[in-house]
């Protein structure tokens, strides 16, 4: 009893701050579209306008949503019998909550241990929940598995929508979104009510069953922006793997001299990468006696660490005694 009354106390102070940020939303979208009006249009405005707008319509679908619940809680609250729990002080004390125990923090390696050896424990449970299509399946599958009904559950199930993204599964990604959704807005309603998940996921089903226009269209809103997101993050991923990727066979290139054949090609003049291109050696030497003896030598000695060109001892052991003289030249 003393939970319940608490929850509908709750209902009503996010149901006032919904109100509160609604209004002041809506003064700053007064606010950008007077300004509008008066001809002072940019870019930076016309983007705040827009993120304003959105606000906006979150907040009103939000305060509708409390509406409905604190409907829901006042009709709830007729039907409560008259018991002891009702008329007695003392039955207040002996009630069993049914609200979930505040613990200390969890630290970020605690998350990350925890959501690890959930996933490893329950990934069968979790994927074959992310394939269930219709309400009342997942309704009973969360009976039979209460002990899904958790963050992880959503965390893990937004994986393996990435997962299906990367490999190119686009319908398969955006069934498992589905219910990646269905498990979050299990897990808002149970913060809202403050109460354990696996104690309200029944009516989160029998709302969403029954959901008029408004609630349903933030489940589908929710749904599409987690689309978006988890598009994002595999092309990200795909990214990344691509450049790791092109370093690893950047790297399994180097030539001798620790250059990368493929840059150093590029850098060179048009001729020498036409005596490559012909794997023409004559017309190599000739390309290379055309240029300033210092570049032609800088090229040269490019070609030779990369492993683009592979003298012959006689041509390294020149190529070495140039060197030489020069470093003996400039000691003199």
């Amino acid at each position: 009893m003393v939970e319940f009354q608490q929850r509908g106390e709750d209902l009503e102070t996010n149901f006032a701050e919904c109100k509160r940020l609604l209004e002041e939303a809506q003064g700053r979208l007064k606010e950008l579209e007077e300004g509008r009006k008066e001809g002072e249009e940019d870019e930076e405005r016309e983007a705040e306008l827009n993120k304003v707008q959105a606000e906006v319509r979150k907040l009103k679908k939000d305060e509708k949503l409390f509406e409905k619940m604190i409907e829901e809680h006042r009709r709830e609250e007729k039907k409560l019998p008259w018991n002891v729990d009702t008329i007695s002080k003392e039955g207040f004390s002996k009630s069993v909550l049914n609200i979930k125990p505040v613990t200390k923090e969890e630290t970020e390696k605690g998350k990350v241990e925890k959501h690890k050896t959930f996933a490893e424990k329950y990934a069968r449970e979790i994927k074959h929940f992310g394939m269930l299509r219709r309400w009342d399946d997942s309704q009973k599958y969360l009976s039979d598995n209460p002990h899904l009904v958790c963050e992880e559950t959503a965390n893990c199930l937004v994986v393996i929508c990435i997962d299906f993204e990367i490999d190119e599964k686009h319908a398969l990604m955006e069934q498992v979104a589905h219910q990646a959704i269905v498990m979050q807005f299990i897990l808002d309603l149970a913060r809202t009510l403050k109460v354990d998940p696996k104690g309200c996921f029944r009516l989160f089903f029998s709302k969403i069953k029954t959901a008029d226009k408004p609630y349903q269209d933030a489940f589908d809103h929710e749904l599409e922006l987690l689309k978006e997101r988890v598009r994002s993050c595999a092309q990200i991923r795909m990214e990344s793997a691509m450049k790791e990727l092109e370093e690893e066979e950047r790297h399994t290139r180097l030539g001798p001299g620790g250059l990368d054949p493929v840059e150093v090609y590029e850098s060179l003049p048009k001729e020498i990468q036409k005596s490559f291109d012909e794997k023409n050696i004559q017309m190599l030497q000739e390309a290379i006696s055309r240029l300033d003896p210092e570049e032609g030598k800088y090229h040269l000695r490019r070609c030779i660490d990369s492993g683009l060109w592979v003298p012959d001892s006689g041509e390294g052991d020149d190529e070495k005694e140039d060197d030489e003289e020069d470093e003996d030249e400039e000691e003199d």
